[in-house]
């Protein structure tokens, strides 16, 4: 099997079910129960906790783990515009955001809010320029991810955190989902307020992630209860779960330090021989994140070379996971300004770190096999 879909999903890592059996057997207790077996539980959590903090160089009480990257998204978004409606309405996001942004910001105007959907350019990067002239008096939340999941352009990020930095009044939300444990992301100090990530796009567990939330960032809860997670994710904690997304990202951390050169020549290597393909059309920027490549082949649809490649052992994906089983074209590569028949048959080849050189050599054999397979019908 040649596995080319990561940034659907990830397949774990061995050590992250390992963790996650033995938490499961041995600390079961609530965190919550006051007799001696929930006390070990609640000082695993606490340990957790702050072993993840450490990881991303931030203070251990602006840990809140959630269940992942949409969990993690709707709660900073429609947190921020409960708690702080009084101040303002308007919200300003891209045109190529995760559905778990894009339609969380719908529903927001279903209830009063007014939302600027900012253009991105032919490489899918917004314009710092646009994002600073759309901040209006009634502004509070900005929400731009790190690394679009389709075509992996990388927003400016750091930019645009500074320049949050100089409205103290609204915030900034970053969706670092597909970015993390692939393209560094500074919180420190950086103008992001808050910052989502999931465990399942780096070798964790699907039902894990963390929601980054800057000391004196006040949000609304969406779910109320027993208070747990800084009153802002009520629940009894997934310690299993946790464990298992500390170490996950412990891991991911380290093959970014080490194995961060490979990635990259695979994704140069790979995006350069598609170039090659006659009907292949390039969408991924030159300048984009080390493990997604998006490519279309117009007059073909993009299910007819998924499902000859599945034939082969071999597996990609069309568009965002999320919504691949809707056929009609990608959101974000027509934003990208591409036409319609290319949005519509575009393609996405996402690496891991275990991902080789033989594995796309192989998928590149099978991709020119099937369309010379396929030729007659496309023209």
């Amino acid at each position: 099997m040649i596995y080319l879909d990561n940034s659907a999903t990830t397949n774990p890592h061995p050590e992250v079910l390992k963790s996650f059996q033995e938490v499961s057997t041995r600390f079961f207790a609530n965190p919550s129960s006051i007799h001696q077996l929930g006390g070990e539980t609640e000082k695993l959590l606490i340990k957790s906790r702050q072993q993840a903090a450490k990881l991303l160089s931030v203070h251990e009480d602006e840990i809140i783990f959630t269940s992942g990257g949409t969990e993690g998204n709707n709660t900073a978004i429609k947190g921020i515009a409960l708690q702080h409606q009084g101040r303002g309405k308007h919200i300003i996001t891209t045109e190529i955001e995760h559905p778990s942004v894009y339609e969380a910001c719908k529903s927001l105007e279903s209830l009063g809010f007014e939302v600027t959907y900012l253009p991105v350019n032919q490489n899918g990067v917004v314009s710092v320029k646009d994002v600073t002239e759309a901040i209006r008096k009634d502004t509070i939340l900005i929400s731009i991810m790190h690394v679009n999941n389709e075509i992996g352009s990388i927003q400016p990020i750091l930019e645009i955190g500074q320049i949050a930095k100089k409205y103290p009044k609204l915030f900034f939300h970053v969706d670092h989902v597909q970015g993390l444990g692939k393209v560094p992301l500074t919180l420190e100090n950086s103008g992001i307020d808050l910052c989502s990530m999931s465990g399942h796009k780096i070798h964790g567990l699907k039902g894990t992630g963390i929601l980054y939330c800057r000391r004196g960032v006040k949000l609304f809860p969406l779910f109320h209860g027993g208070e747990q997670e800084r009153m802002i994710r009520s629940g009894t904690e997934n310690l299993a779960g946790v464990v298992s997304f500390v170490k996950a990202l412990r891991l991911i951390k380290e093959r970014e330090v080490n194995e961060g050169d490979k990635l990259r020549q695979l994704h140069q290597y790979l995006a350069a021989e598609l170039e090659k393909i006659n009907f292949v059309q390039l969408n991924s920027p030159a300048h984009s994140a080390p493990h997604i490549v998006n490519f279309s082949i117009p007059g073909l649809k993009p299910e007819v070379m998924i499902h000859t490649l599945g034939k082969q052992g071999t597996y990609i994906s069309t568009k965002s996971a999320c919504s691949s089983k809707s056929l009609d074209e990608s959101r974000i590569v027509k934003a990208c300004g591409y036409s319609s028949e290319r949005a519509k048959s575009a393609l996405r080849v996402s690496l891991a770190y275990d991902n080789t050189m033989d594995e796309i050599k192989i998928f590149l054999k099978q991709l020119k096999e099937a369309l010379s397979q396929l030729k007659e019908v496309m023209e």
